[in-house]
């Protein structure tokens, strides 16, 4: 934070940016969707406030309801935004384009989206100041170079003269940064600027606009999914649920001392260092987010809540709550001052007995990918390359045993999992399943057995599931195929066995792919992976297109399955939190090398690769008491066709300097044993390696969460014994905020409110709180004619009741 802003007393301050009742609507040919209703928030001069919640909530539509760019359906019908004292919407189109991109700027998801791919990067740049402020030509050249140069990239006159599609994903982003700071605004707004990027080149982005915002005193509208970044770059948070604001406050207060339900529930979601999960098991929340026109009466996280009251929760429209002995700290909860905070919900599991892994049941043994590219190898010439996508991988993974492969992209970890599936055949080395050498047979030639035995769960479930066929016919089609059942009544059989299985009512059968939420058909993916009895299930990235309440519903799905199954299961995935959460043992990857395989215990705790340090460094933790490393990497992954000499790794490395005789750069250096199993790709020695500090430790310097007792106050999830209970400390590097100086010290339907009339109908997490809705077994299956045209079906399409009221609740008009 600059000086001035630093010195600035917050109670003092006017607000640069007021939103008050906030409601946005879209008009469409059914009618009026409310999408936003009575949303408030401040956002005080340098400060950054995290806007979070689950897909559909709204995030994004109140940023873009700032930049007033709602599109010609979209309206504000309701409450005021003021930016600076002036009401916005009583501003001319002249007046609001004169801020647009001069005193607001706005940093999307997608950089592609914001950069034309027929103008060079300068030429785009100097745009800015020549169209707001009026310059000449040479000062917006002069001004753009500048801004290239503070966000961080290699040789700016190169980038000024380069066209979008030269950079990487990292460098556009950072060039759509500086565009966006082109003119120092006032107020940046951020919209999930690092999804698409990988986890190293996040943590670079995020400390460039955390430095970008201390240096120009810029305030920040931070609008992600993602809390674990929240932490680390803003002063307040906002959590979004259907539309609504249903809490917001200081970080701290926040993280540590929640007062809504779905808060909570959003953290019980994720798994944050203190999770286990034999001991202590995710908890995700059950039901759905209510469709727009779904929306019950009174408080809309009601049908997903255990602490719902009829009668109280759902008699009137509920405001915003201030709590008391808080810094504007404010929840949408009538019921927040009489709720245990440290309390699990009714019947939640508490504790998994722990697998022994059995014999090894894949093999791999010295496995290499080359491809052979030509530039104009189209016109029939050209000297011939290989990209080395895949170089001596060697490691097995055991009966029950989750190995996760992890690494960013490019990394080969697709590449290996094309293998070992029989889509792609090996260059050279071994591939073991069972007793049987795969490694040069293709899927075609892969008799019916070893298809079965080895299935994979892709990463999108959008994409994976035959829009023209219901959900029941697409996995009878799967046990056709791998010979299961003689006659079509055993499929049948084992279909609805299946649905059981995944924990899905056996009247999905007869539901179309586009009647499903995207959790719903990750669980039909799951079920068609375990059609065949496989041996081996290669997860590809299968819960990161998936909200975080899903995507522990899923988690746990797996795992139960694994258990029961004894299935070995390869877990491909760039999120090392949930790494370490469901791994047994983690194969770390790099530019086709396995750089680094130990157990979870072994790869989260020094000494490390240095790759993997860095990758550590790279999580976001959405733990307050957590103190971190940062350990940002300088430059991009090199090209695969063109590897570097040496360590694959040297090119980045920031331990090479300890390293004597120029090894790294002249020699691949040899697998080291660092303890039992565990085996590092790296020229250090013992003396170096012995000087790594952990990267991820706790307050007191541990490297576990400190066992203590709850605090009362303390309402962070699992703060009981074993759990983290300590006073939040804020993390190393995080942006100071605003109010430090003046006022450092100053929880599908809810399972124990509904019960099914005509359908037996399990949510994603009935099992979980030991409530299974009563049954009817003359009830046939529901018709998608029940459903809706088009739209996507939840558990509430299924005809339910509440508590012992025979009448469904009503929804708001």
């Amino acid at each position: 934070m600059n000086e001035a802003v630093r010195a600035t007393n917050i109670k003092d301050a006017d607000p640069i940016l007021e939103i008050e009742n906030l409601s946005i609507s879209f008009f469409t040919k059914r009618g009026e969707i409310p999408a936003v209703m009575d949303f408030s928030c401040n956002v005080m001069p340098g400060e950054a406030m995290g806007i979070v919640g689950e897909s559909g909530c709204g995030k994004s539509t109140v940023s873009l309801g700032i930049m007033r760019d709602l599109s010609n359906i979209g309206k504000i019908v309701g409450g005021r935004i003021r930016f600076k004292g002036k009401d916005m919407g009583e501003m001319s189109d002249a007046e609001l384009r004169a801020i647009r991109g001069n005193e607001i700027a706005m940093i999307y998801q997608e950089p592609m989206a914001s950069l034309n791919p027929a103008m060079k990067i300068g030429r785009q740049l100097m745009e800015v100041p020549i169209l707001h402020d009026k310059v000449s030509k040479q000062e917006a050249y002069d001004r753009a170079l500048d801004l290239v140069r503070a966000v961080r990239l290699p040789d700016p006159e190169r980038i000024m003269r380069s066209y979008p599609h030269q950079l990487s994903g990292g460098q556009q982003q950072r060039i759509v940064i500086a565009m966006a700071l082109l003119s120092k605004p006032a107020l940046l707004l951020l919209d999930e600027p690092t999804t698409a990027l990988d986890v190293t080149v996040e943590a670079g982005i995020v400390e460039l606009v955390k430095g970008l915002g201390e240096k120009f005193g810029t305030s920040m509208i931070f609008v992600s999914h993602n809390l674990g970044l929240i932490l680390e770059t803003c002063d307040r948070i906002t959590v979004m649920y259907s539309g609504e604001a249903v809490e917001t406050g200081r970080i701290e207060d926040v993280f540590d001392r929640m007062r809504h339900p779905y808060t909570q529930g959003l953290f019980r979601s994720i798994p944050l260092p203190g999770a286990d999960k034999n001991a202590r098991p995710l908890i995700a929340i059950p039901g759905q987010l209510p469709l727009p026109h779904e929306r019950p009466n009174g408080c809309n996280f009601g049908p997903r809540c255990q602490h719902f009251v009829p009668g109280r929760c759902d008699a009137a429209e509920i405001p915003m709550i201030e709590v008391e002995g808080h810094d504007r700290h404010f929840s949408r909860c009538v019921r927040f001052n009489e709720i245990d905070w440290a309390a699990l919900p009714e019947g939640a599991r508490k504790e998994n007995p722990p697998v022994t892994p059995g014999a090894p049941v894949l093999k791999v043994d010295n496995l290499k990918k080359y491809y052979r590219v030509a530039a104009n190898e189209v016109f029939g010439g050209g000297e011939g390359r290989v990209v080395k996508a895949n170089e001596a991988i060697s490691f097995e993974a055991r009966e029950s045993e989750t190995v996760a492969i992890v690494g960013e992209s490019g990394c080969g970890k697709s590449t290996l999992a094309k293998v070992l599936l029989g889509l792609e055949t090996a260059s050279s080395g071994k591939v073991t399943l069972g007793n049987r050498d795969i490694q040069s047979t293709g899927i075609e030639e892969r008799d019916v057995g070893t298809v079965s035995s080895i299935q994979m769960v892709f990463q999108n479930p959008f994409d994976t599931l035959n829009p023209s066929h219901s959900v029941g016919s697409q996995i009878i089609r799967t046990l056709e195929k791998f010979g299961v059942g003689k006659s079509v009544a055993d499929r049948k059989k084992r279909m609805f066995e299946l649905l059981d299985l995944v924990k899905l009512p056996r009247a999905f059968a007869e539901r179309m792919p586009r009647q499903l939420s995207g959790g719903q058909k990750q669980r039909i993916g799951v079920a068609r992976a375990f059609a065949g009895q496989a041996k081996v299930v290669v997860a590809d990235e299968p819960v990161s297109a998936l909200d975080v309440s899903v995507q522990a519903a899923v988690t746990e799905l797996l795992m139960d399955i694994q258990r029961k199954n004894k299935t070995t299961m390869l877990f491909i995935s760039h999120d090392l939190s949930v790494v370490r959460y469901i791994a047994d043992r983690v194969v770390v990857m790099y530019l086709g090398h396995i750089v680094e395989h130990g157990t979870t215990d072994q790869i989260f705790a020094p000494p490390y690769h240095p790759y993997t340090e860095a990758l550590l460094s790279a999580i976001p933790i959405a733990d307050t008491s957590v103190v971190k490393k940062h350990i940002v990497l300088e430059g991009d992954i090199p090209s695969a066709m063109n590897p570097p000499p040496g360590c694959p790794f040297q090119t980045r490395c920031r331990w090479k300097k300890f390293v004597p005789d120029n090894l790294c750069e002249t020699q691949l250096p040899p697998f080291r044993e660092l303890g039992a199993g565990h085996r590092s790709l790296c020229w250090l020695d013992d003396a170096q390696l012995a000087t790594m500090e952990p990267v991820i430790s706790f307050e007191g310097g541990g490297q576990e969460p400190p066992v203590k007792d709850p605090v009362p106050e303390d309402a962070r999830p699992g703060t009981g014994p074993g759990f983290a209970g300590a006073k939040p400390k804020r993390p190393h590097g995080k942006r100071a905020s605003p109010a430090a100086g003046a006022e450092e010290d100053a929880a599908e339907q809810a399972e124990a409110r509904s019960h099914a009339r005509s359908h037996e109908v399990r949510d994603d997490r009935s099992e979980d709180f030991g409530a299974t809705r009563s049954a009817n077994s003359d009830a046939g299956p529901i018709s998608p004619l029940q459903v809706g045209d088009g739209r996507q079906a939840d558990d509430a399409d299924v005809p339910s009741a509440f508590d012992d009221d025979e009448a469904e609740r009503p929804k708001k008009s």
